[in-house]
This record gives C-alpha cells, structure tokens and sequence, in this order.
C-alpha cells in the first residue's frame, strides 16, 4: 500500500479501503488559485507538489467566466433564446442606491432588486443566483406569486449543444491530465435547495415551505430536473466523484421533515444517477448535520464533504464518526477560516491532530473547510503548519 497514486488514496478513503496514509485534499484553496492565475492545472500541481492529494474539478469555467451565477460552478447558465433581461438604477437620497432586474420570457415576467452596499461585488449587474444577492434583496426573484413557476423554466433550460460539446472536449483533456498526474477527476455541481434559497430568499423559502407547499414542492421539482440534466453531461465525461453543493441544504435551513419529505426522495435519484455512471457521489454540507445524518446513509452518500468542527453547528466530529463513519467517507476536520486563516501554529497542530485521531485513520480526507482564501505570511505558515503536522501522521 505505500506505492499508491493520489487517486488511489482517494478514491480507497471514499470506499473504505485502508490506504498507506490519511489522505489530505483541500475542498478548495482560493488562495493558491490566485497565485496560479486560475489555471486549475497549475493549481493541481502546486498542490502536488506540496504533497496534497489534490484533484481536477470540471467544468473549470473561471468565476468571471460565469458572471451570472458566480457561486454556482459547473456548466454555464443559459437562459431560452426568446428570454430578454432589462438593468437599471434608482438613486435613494443618502444611500447607495437600488439596483433592479427584469426577465421577460414567454412566460411570463420576473423581476428582482437590491439594495447596493460598499461591497457590492457586480457595478450595475445583479447575477441570476448569487450568495452576495439573497441577503440583500429587497425584492426576490420568486414571491410564491402565480404564474411565477412558467416564467422559471425559461431561465432553466438544458444544457445547449455547444456547451455540451466544449464539455466533452474539456473532459477528454481532462481524463490525459489527471492520468499524468495520478489525481482524482471529480466534476458537478449538483445543485437543489441552495438553488431555491438564491431565488426566494432563505427566510421566505422557510415561510412558503408552510404557506404554499405546493408552490415549493413545484419549485423544487422544475430545480431537479434541471439539475439531473446538468448531471447526466458531467456524468458522461467519466468523472470519478459527483459533487452536490448543499451548504444551505442542513437543518439551520430545513428541518429534517422537510429534509425527509421534499428532499431525501430526489437526493436519492441523485446519488443512484451518479452510481449507475459508475461515478461516486460527494455531499457538500458543512452546518446543520447531526439531524440528518441516517438520511444520508439512506440516499447512499459517498462521501460527506465539509466537516467542520468549529463554524458548523451540529458538526461533533466524534457523533458523526461514530454515526455514520464506517459507511460515508468523512472529508474536512479543521476549520479554515477559523483554525487556520486566523489561529495560533499551535491550534493549528491541534486541531489537525485532534481529526485525524477523531475520523480517521479510514474513511477521512483531510481539509480545512471550506477555503483557504487569505493570502498572507500568517496563513501561508499556517498553512505550512497543518501540512507538517498532518505528515506526521503518516
């Protein structure tokens, strides 16, 4: 077991294989991302060479190369051909102005604003889903009115050919480059609830999960389907590992009723599409875990990413293990933006040894979660910190 690839490692933690070592992938490291000007294959080998098990995410359209859906990665978002999009600004006296947008499909009409602030990220562009663009809605893309759902399929088509057809490309790419390496290929993202939360408003999601179930229950439907078509193109590229993001999907969001009625039964369509590919199946979640957990296990997860001790609640490393930890591969362990962007070299040592003896040795891959996004000589040693200790352990 000592002469195992990266992808090896990988793919025996999340299968439940002893492997020569924990392995320790980053779910993703921004701040190295930047020093290799967003090229992913550049990033990968950096991470090599530092000695991380890193994998290739495809698609690997850039964030500004997705200006409408900046924190949904994947496939690009279109929209249908006859669907026109309208912009403007108000000015408030002694504020910073209200931005608005309108979608005229044939449909019907959809319309959005915010209230602008100093760290509004996008000048006079209000993205189709965004996480900066929930919280300060003023008025949300879906209000629960009627008619609403028939204008959404318009702005959730399938994947265009082209798109397509750049994928498969990519992917062939791909597939060279991670055999070069000896790195994991995983692809998506999967998307559901985080996807209602962007267009209602996290609160109002909560409120017309009770007031109008049958407008949620639509909603959450129309996203799965768009979803699963997004899934069956990344699927064919023969990618290793399937990712869903759920950040919003745990239970500060849901309750696990909810979870088990409107969720479960369509994760676990998700998870027998990506088996049936031969793909395995990885679940975002870093908050709000420990109430759904058997869930987990009965959609059939591979691998639970985003365990984290410090910001997520419900996140007991030893319940989890405990829980589920035999059955679902446990990645993540440190938090980043706690532990390791803001801590001391000795919380750092600490909390890289205390997950490594909490999940692992088996079915662990090591992470801070979710990012590593500061660029400076204090996270930098940091950094350096959790990789020697981590080293140690091997």
């Amino acid at each position: 077991m000592t002469d195992l690839s990266s992808r090896e490692r990988m793919l025996g933690a999340i299968t439940h294989r002893k492997a020569d070592y924990v392995p320790c992938a980053f779910m993703s490291f921004t701040a190295l991302r930047r020093r290799c000007h967003d090229d992913r294959h550049e990033q990968v080998r950096a991470e090599r060479a530092m000695g991380l098990d890193s994998f290739l995410f495809v698609p690997a359209l850039s964030r500004a190369d997705r200006p409408n859906h900046p924190d949904l990665r994947g496939l690009p978002v279109r929209f249908h051909p006859d669907v026109e999009t309208r912009e403007w600004r108000e000015g408030v006296p002694g504020g910073d102005g209200i931005l608005h947008k309108e979608y005229t499909t044939p449909g019907g009409r959809l319309q959005t604003s915010v209230c602008l602030s100093e760290d509004w990220p996008h000048g006079d562009h209000i993205p189709f889903v965004d996480d900066y663009q929930a919280p300060r809605a003023r008025q949300h893309l879906l209000t629960g009115q009627a008619g609403e759902l028939a204008a959404l399929r318009y702005l959730l088509t399938p994947p265009h050919a082209e798109d397509v057809a750049a994928f498969q490309r990519e992917a062939q790419k791909a597939h060279a480059f991670t055999k070069d390496q000896g790195v994991l290929l995983a692809g998506g993202w999967g998307v559901g609830v985080d996807m209602a939360n962007w267009l209602c408003g996290f609160e109002n999601l909560m409120v017309l999960a009770h007031e109008k179930p049958d407008f949620v229950a639509e909603l959450l439907e129309i996203i799965h389907q768009w979803n699963l078509q997004r899934m069956k193109v990344v699927l064919s590229g023969g990618v290793d590992l399937l990712i869903h993001r759920a950040w919003y999907e745990g239970c500060d969001f849901v309750t696990p009723n909810f979870y088990r009625e409107a969720m479960l039964p369509r994760l676990k369509v998700e998870v027998a599409l990506a088996h049936e590919a031969g793909a395995l199946y990885g679940y975002i979640c870093s908050s709000g875990l420990t109430p759904l957990l058997d869930f987990f296990l009965e959609a059939g997860v591979d691998v639970l990413i985003g365990i984290d001790p410090v910001q997520g609640t419900h996140t007991d490393l030893a319940t989890i293990k405990k829980r589920i930890g035999s059955r679902i591969c446990l990645w993540g362990g440190v938090s980043g933006a706690i532990t390791v962007e803001l801590g001391t070299e000795g919380e750092v040592r600490t909390a890289v040894r205390q997950a490594i003896e909490t999940l692992g040795p088996d079915s662990f891959i090591l992470s801070p979660v979710d990012n590593i996004t500061v660029d400076n000589a204090k996270t930098s040693r940091n950094v350096d910190v959790f990789l020697e200790e981590w080293q140690r352990t091997r």
